[in-house]
C-alpha cells in the first residue's frame, strides 16, 4: 500500500478539515501522514506509540511534509492515560489487533472523542490470528465492540483486497 491507498482508507470517515485528532499506534506515520492530508492546514494531531524510533521516523516525514499541520508526539502506551483532552476523532489503523482485551481499549478510546466524534479503524477482515495479527478484529467483530463500547453508529467506510490476509477495511464508529 502507498499513501494514496492510506488517504483512501480514511477520506470517507474525515468529514471536516481541522479539528483535534489523535493516531494511536502512529508507527512510523503512515496513517499520520495520510490523516494530515485529509485534515489540511491548522489540524492538530496527536501521534502515539511506544516505539519511540519510529516516532522520530513519523515527526521527519511530518515536517518535511506536512509542516503546517500541529503535529504532537507521545512515546507512550495508547491504552493508558494519555491527558489529551477530548479530540474529533481517533485513527486507529492496525494497532487494535494487538490488543487482547479489546472491549476495554475500544470504551478507552470512545472517552477520549467528544460527543459526536469519531474512531476510524483500519483492519484485517479475517478471524485467522497470526504472530503479527494476534488478535483480529473482522467486521463483524468491531461492530459489536463498538456497540458494546457506546457507539451509536457504525460503518463500513472501505473494503481492499490485500496481500497478508485477504483483505483489509476501514470503518467508523461515532
Amino acid at each position: 500500500m502507498d499513501h494514496s491507498d492510506h488517504v483512501r482508507l480514511l477520506r470517507d470517515g474525515v468529514e471536516a478539515r481541522g479539528g483535534r485528532w489523535a493516531d494511536l499506534g502512529a508507527g512510523r506515520g503512515a496513517f499520520t501522514l495520510a490523516l494530515a492530508e485529509l485534515l489540511g492546514p491548522g489540524a492538530e494531531v496527536h501521534a502515539v506509540d511506544r516505539d519511540i524510533a519510529a516516532l522520530r521516523q513519523n515527526e521527519r516525514e511530518m515536517s518535511r511534509r506536512f509542516p503546517e499541520t500541529r503535529t504532537l508526539f507521545h512515546g507512550a502506551d495508547f491504552t493508558s492515560e494519555l491527558g489529551l483532552g477530548e479530540l474529533d476523532g481517533v485513527v486507529m489503523a492496525n494497532s487494535l489487533h494487538f490488543q487482547r482485551d479489546q472491549p476495554a481499549v475500544v470504551r478507552h478510546v470512545r472517552a477520549l472523542l467528544r460527543p459526536g466524534g469519531r474512531l476510524l479503524l483500519v483492519e484485517y477482515n479475517t478471524e485467522r490470528a497470526n504472530f503479527a495479527v494476534p488478535h483480529p478484529v473482522p467486521f463483524q467483530r468491531w461492530e459489536r465492540l463498538a456497540s458494546e463500547a457506546g457507539f451509536s453508529q457504525t460503518r463500513l467506510l472501505v473494503r481492499r483486497p490485500s496481500r497478508f490476509l485477504g483483505e483489509i477495511y476501514s470503518a467508523m464508529g461515532c
